[in-house]
């Protein structure tokens, strides 16, 4: 993704997109759906008592009306038993590429959710673990030759910490070759729409390049990656993680950065992102809340601002489960530890949220969408301000990222009537010097 070169333009309300330096090309055509869709992170062992797909699927109709695009559902194959954590085991350690996990269902199961995902209109796409495989995968007895070895000739991990799984060695061609007919058959045989995939910066580019056309020649795929690196973007992958906003926005919310340093990074990734590439964007998942903090913790009084912040960025926000219901918990990943549901005002919000981003086009996704223009407010160390445009929809939002009240004025693009607060409806304030005064953490939306 494209982000724009900030630079303060004293005296002047906007502070216009510069073009890069250098970009990166992309090959990468997305599917059409995915223009303005948004997507939901389905953690199926800890949504419901029952940990089931049958049990998910009575859930659909409620991401329908939050406005959900994209389910994306984390690994559903069969988890090894050899050097397994905890009781259940982690999703990651993979024993049966082509194999459903009977703790979620049968096979029968999973493709009726898949049809159920695509009767409400929104697409699916399951967690893929390309880069290691549990123990007791069958391929370690019969192709013991597709795995990494130490100098004794024995399997090893991939980070001494995942103990549960063995490193794949990409040099071995039958397996690139195995790895995409696995894929392949989730396509065929279940209709999925495409992957989010695994630590995909520990396989090789090469392999991803080449999986990615031989994909959409059975179907025409969407690909997620867990992973930054902008290259990944050129030929294989529709969206990278946003990490560096997640470290950014933690650190921000923490008092060790501030609004400088986010400037700061947008002005470097100009640099590396084709303006048409996505990045996911997030202020949880499960890795974040099982191992960092949920995001009340790391984020405490600024999780709303961040939260608002990462729907209406230049990016694909992602709702993990739960967040919808304010858990305020760290789960459990080896073992069953059900989400408590209960109503939260984040429901509302993020419905809200998501059904603007199907709306207005200004906040749609790549070069569908409005690029960022940074907007001067008189304050920008402590104020991150913003407009986008596009095909006459316009949004204008003004954050204050600070613990401490802030001043901002905005100049020019509040000019004009016809824009209205996201949440309240209520109109803008309008004006050529319009000022705000700002609460700690306070955020304003406007749109048109």
């Amino acid at each position: 993704m494209k982000h724009l070169i900030f630079s303060l333009l004293l005296g002047v309300g906007a502070i216009s997109a510069v073009p890069a330096a250098a970009q990166t090309q992309s090959e990468v055509i997305h599917p059409a759906w995915t223009k303005n869709a948004t997507i939901y992170e389905a953690n199926i062992r800890q949504h419901s008592k029952e940990g089931s797909f049958q049990k998910f699927e009575e859930y659909l109709p409620e991401l329908k009306k939050m406005g959900v695009k994209v389910i994306w559902i984390m690994p559903i194959n069969p988890i090894g038993e050899v050097n397994r954590k905890g009781k259940l085991g982690s999703y990651y350690a993979v024993r049966d590429y082509r194999g459903v996990n009977p703790e979620f269902g049968t096979p029968a199961d999973f493709k009726k959710l898949v049809k159920s995902i695509h009767a409400q209109g929104m697409y699916v796409i399951i967690d893929w673990v390309p880069n290691h495989t549990a123990w007791d995968h069958p391929w370690a007895k019969t192709h013991p030759e597709y795995y990494k070895k130490d100098k004794d000739g024995k399997f090893v991990p991939p980070v001494p910490d995942w103990a549960d799984v063995i490193a794949l060695d990409y040099s071995n061609k039958a397996l690139r070759t195995e790895m995409v007919e696995a894929m392949r058959f989730w396509l065929t045989e279940y209709n999925i729409d495409g992957f989010r995939c695994d630590v995909a910066a520990m396989v090789p580019t090469d392999f991803w390049n080449d999986a990615r056309k031989e994909l959409d020649k059975t179907k025409k795929v969407f690909m997620l990656a867990e992973a930054h690196e902008f290259e990944l973007q050129e030929k294989a992958f529709d969206m990278t993680y946003g990490w560096q906003y997640k470290d950014l926005f933690n650190d921000i919310a923490q008092g060790k950065k501030s609004v400088k340093d986010l400037d700061a990074y947008l002005n470097g990734e100009e640099k590396n992102y084709h303006p048409n590439s996505y990045r996911m964007l997030h202020i949880t998942n499960h890795d974040l809340n099982s191992w960092e903090g949920t995001e009340f913790v790391r984020l405490g009084d600024a999780v709303e601002t961040f939260l608002v912040l990462s729907n209406v960025m230049k990016g694909m926000p992602l709702m993990y489960s739960g967040q919808e219901a304010g858990n305020n918990k760290a789960l459990n990943f080896f073992d069953r530890d059900p989400i408590e549901w209960k109503p939260h005002p984040f429901k509302k919000l993020y419905t809200k949220l998501f059904q603007l981003k199907k709306t207005n086009k200004a906040l749609w996704n790549g070069l569908e969408g409005g690029e960022m223009q940074r907007l001067n407010t008189g304050n920008d160390d402590q104020v991150f301000a913003f407009s986008r445009e596009k095909a006459g929809h316009k949004i204008v939002a003004i954050f204050n990222l600070s613990p401490k009240a802030q001043t901002a004025e905005i100049k020019g693009v509040l000019a004009k009537n016809g824009l209205s607060d996201f949440n309240t409806a209520a109109k803008a304030p309008h004006g050529e010097q319009v000022k705000f005064e700002l609460k700690p953490w306070e955020y304003k939306v406007f749109v048109k």
